[in-house]
């Protein structure tokens, strides 16, 4: 049976909270086991439904547990929350009563949900790392975590590296996003100004030449064929590009040799694929150091650091060297033959693993290829601005040298007529 209740603790401090016992005086039993004691307790509305009506609670709690289960919580959520425990948990404070804080302080609804579960299930005796494993909103990574740090009795640590993990991911993603904002802002521009030209500007110039009956040049009856294309058949330009992108998109989802050729493709394009490569060897690296450095095997450690690479050439690759060590192959040896793992990597690799100081090696690896990313972003910035602007240029003054052609046929039109 659910259980509301109102406790205090030993300074007076009080928590309104849940919890399944099988009577009130357990309840009491396991508020005096966290160091609180009981004020109210009453059953909850789903407790007092009653027996004839058990099923149907248990199927609406069903239908609300599987709900929550399946929901995804932003990366910062989940961040505050492992930051939040680390904290207590170094403290010295309980996990049950870490738990009854984070319940007592937590605004978010949905979050406040799944602790409440999470917590729960933990005084029924599931294990943490289990309990949280049945979320969605918590990252595998974590889980792992978690899970040695039960197996160690460091669970503290194990809260600190997981918040140190999803603060990385963060401010990865953010530096992307940031340095591709500013290219896309350009070609976003550059397309808008496309069709308004080419949809207003451009025909009004084209009806004032024609009443003049100039002959126009070809530069200039090429674009305004443009522009009168786009006029008519701008439906059209929608449809095949919506045909490209679901054509695409139908290509990398049910064709695994085109899907797996791009991802190679995408690694070798100058800058870019520098970028793409150099973050996620980063990613990888620091996957790998932290969980090793938990105690987490160095098989698990490998899947969990390949799933977090995005790109499935490079997944594949590591989907190999993990083949490769489950038969005994050492991890530097495997990675030498994929030519995405440069020599400079597999040489550190092969330094931690004969030294035992893997997870050092990764630290640092995972330092430099980051610093080796951001430089590689700000290239790749530093290209794109002068790039686009060139192109800005050049339709403007394709536009520009169409609509002032015509012009100087206008001026000897009119001075004939003058004659």
């Amino acid at each position: 049976m659910k259980y509301s209740y109102l406790a205090i603790d030993d300074k007076n401090k009080k928590y309104r909270s849940e919890v399944t016992a099988e009577s009130r005086e357990d309840v009491k039993r396991i508020l005096a086991e966290r160091g609180m004691t009981a004020i109210e307790i009453s059953e909850t509305k789903d407790s007092i439904a009653g027996d004839d009506q058990s099923g149907v609670a248990w199927y609406q709690r069903d239908i609300q547990t599987k709900d929550i289960h399946d929901v995804e919580l932003p990366k910062k959520k989940v961040l505050t929350t492992m930051h939040q425990m680390g904290i207590m948990m170094k403290s010295g404070i309980s996990l049950s009563m870490a738990m009854e804080v984070l319940l007592d302080t937590e605004a978010d609804r949905t979050m406040k949900r799944i602790l409440n579960i999470v917590s729960s299930e933990l005084y029924n005796g599931v294990p943490l790392s289990q309990s949280m494993g049945s979320f969605k909103t918590f990252p595998e990574i974590v889980i792992s975590l978690v899970a040695a740090g039960e197996a160690n009795g460091r669970l503290d640590m194990a809260f600190d590296n997981a918040a140190d993990i999803l603060h990385r991911e963060i401010a990865l993603s953010s530096k992307i996003k940031s340095a591709m904002m500013y290219p896309a802002f350009l070609m976003a521009l550059t397309l808008a100004m496309i069709i308004v030209m080419s949809m207003f500007v451009l025909p009004s110039f084209a009806n004032v030449f024609l009443s003049f009956g100039s002959d126009l040049p070809a530069i200039s009856k090429a674009v305004m064929a443009f522009s009168d294309f786009m006029l008519k058949f701008w439906w059209l330009m929608g449809l095949i590009i919506a045909g490209i992108v679901v054509g695409f998109r139908a290509l990398l989802k049910y064709n695994d040799a085109f899907a797996m050729w791009l991802a190679e493709f995408l690694l070798k394009i100058p800058i870019i694929g520098d970028v793409m490569r150099n973050t996620y060897v980063a990613r990888f690296c620091n996957i790998m150091a932290t969980l090793t450095d938990a105690g987490v095997s160095i098989l698990k450690a490998l899947e969990l650091s390949r799933d977090v690479v995005s790109n499935i050439f490079m997944k594949d690759c590591l989907s190999q060297v993990i083949e490769d060590v489950k038969i005994g192959t050492p991890i530097n040896v495997s990675m030498s033959h994929y030519s995405v793992f440069d020599s400079i990597l597999v040489s550190m690799v092969r330094v931690g693993e004969e030294s035992g100081m893997f997870s050092d090696s990764m630290h640092k690896m995972a330092d430099l290829y980051q610093e080796q990313a951001d430089e590689s972003t700000k290239r790749l910035t530093d290209a794109m601005t002068p790039a686009m602007t060139i192109i800005v240029a050049g339709i403007v003054g394709v536009v520009a040298v169409s609509i002032v052609m015509p012009m100087f046929g206008m001026y000897g039109v009119v001075a004939e007529s003058s004659h």
